[in-house]
């Protein structure tokens, strides 16, 4: 994507000074990004989607008894009456059952892969809302349709609301207060408090989040993956490479349960050998990146063709690349030269054609066959 030509979609601001500007620093409201929008899928479409063991619905409404949460799958019949006011639908990851959220989204790859998350679509009636929060990550709030007033502010009060079943903020204190009418566009910052209310009936946002993975949690999966991978590559070097702790030179204790120094030793050394390949994280971030997410399955794919003319990433597909390796759907793979060239181009366009394939060897071509019979690209 052309990073320095002036966007619609932020204002007037290229990507460049959209990120150097306000990226993680402060709010950007933008009238009319999408000029003339379209909601990217109609309602029928949205309440369908819901019902579907495979995506990640909830039910949210306010009234007289406070908060009420319930969790998808949500027949229509589960849904209250559109007329009624003060309830929300959230449909989350639209984009990976969609074609047309899926485009939407990806006018937003001005943002690495890596960080975008999904795109959830709140529907809600007249006073519906999710209360007054914040979000651990950046997101941008897409008015589709109907109108929705957000209230924002950069608080440092962040203590929740308790017994309810929601992250409420307990005092939320807006400084700014804005309307959004179908095509408006709001960006805010982690952590930025916010509550949004639809102003009248058939309100539908589009909620692009970005990935923000917490040190622990993302650590932990990076070293169980680079355990896996250890282990499997010493398997692979054969019997003499399984060694096991041995202690023949133990006395008898006194004190039974202290460490032996010994067996202390062998698991430090354990973990630097796993930690020796200088590729290790690289490919366990890699792979954990793209892995799919657990209600995320691909359709069987069909047999590639003889000769490719065009291939597509399937819309569910996450690639990234490094230096040294290709990442696909939680695998990755080592390139280099020529093939590495063009498995990037795929990455970053999310399609090849006649060109760039007549050029592919057939290596990458059996490759491309491969995927294609997963599910995770699709050839003509």
């Amino acid at each position: 994507m052309e990073t320095t030509q002036p966007l619609p979609l932020l204002g007037g601001l290229s990507a460049a000074q959209f990120m150097r500007r306000y990226w993680q620093k402060k709010p950007l409201l933008v009238r009319q990004a999408i000029p003339a929008m379209v909601p990217p899928i109609d309602r029928s479409a949205l309440f369908a989607l819901a019902e579907r063991e495979d995506v990640e619905s909830r039910l949210i409404r306010h009234g007289k008894a406070g908060w009420t949460l319930k969790h998808g799958p949500l027949a229509r019949r589960a849904l209250p009456p559109l007329k009624q006011p003060a309830w929300t639908l959230l449909v989350q990851g639209v984009d990976l059952h969609h074609d047309g959220v899926n485009a939407l989204l990806q006018q937003f790859r001005f943002l690495p892969d890596a960080r975008l998350d999904d795109l959830m679509i709140s529907y809600a009636s007249d006073q519906g809302g999710v209360g007054a929060h914040f979000d651990s990550y950046d997101v941008f709030l897409l008015q589709a349709q109907g109108t929705r007033r957000w209230s924002i502010g950069k608080q440092s009060d962040l203590r929740l609301q308790q017994g309810v079943p929601l992250k409420i903020l307990e005092h939320f204190e807006p400084e700014q207060s804005f309307v959004l009418e179908p095509g408006d566009m709001l960006y805010l910052p982690p952590r930025y408090a916010h509550d949004g209310v639809a102003v009248g009936d058939d309100c539908m946002t589009c909620s692009i989040g970005l990935r923000s993975s917490a040190v622990g949690e993302l650590g932990a999966d990076l070293l169980s993956r680079m355990a896996q991978a250890y282990s499997e590559a010493l398997e692979d070097a054969g019997p003499a490479e399984l060694a096991r702790y041995r202690d023949p030179s133990q006395p008898a204790v006194d004190a039974p349960a202290a460490m032996p120094a010994a067996l202390q030793a062998f698991a430090r050394k354990a973990v630097d050998a796993a930690l020796r390949d200088p590729d290790a994280i690289d490919r366990a971030l890699g792979e954990s990146l793209t892995e799919p997410k657990a209600n995320v399955w691909f359709d069987e794919g069909t047999e590639a063709p003889d000769a490719l003319n065009r291939v597509m990433l399937d819309r569910r597909t996450r690639m990234l690349y490094d230096a040294r390796h290709l990442y696909i759907n939680g695998e990755s793979f080592r390139a280099g030269g020529a093939d590495a060239t063009l498995m990037r181009r795929l990455a970053d366009r999310r399609a090849l054609g006649p060109r760039e394939l007549s050029r592919a060897s057939e290596g990458a071509l059996a490759l491309l066959a491969e995927w294609c019979e997963a599910g995770w690209v699709h050839a003509e």
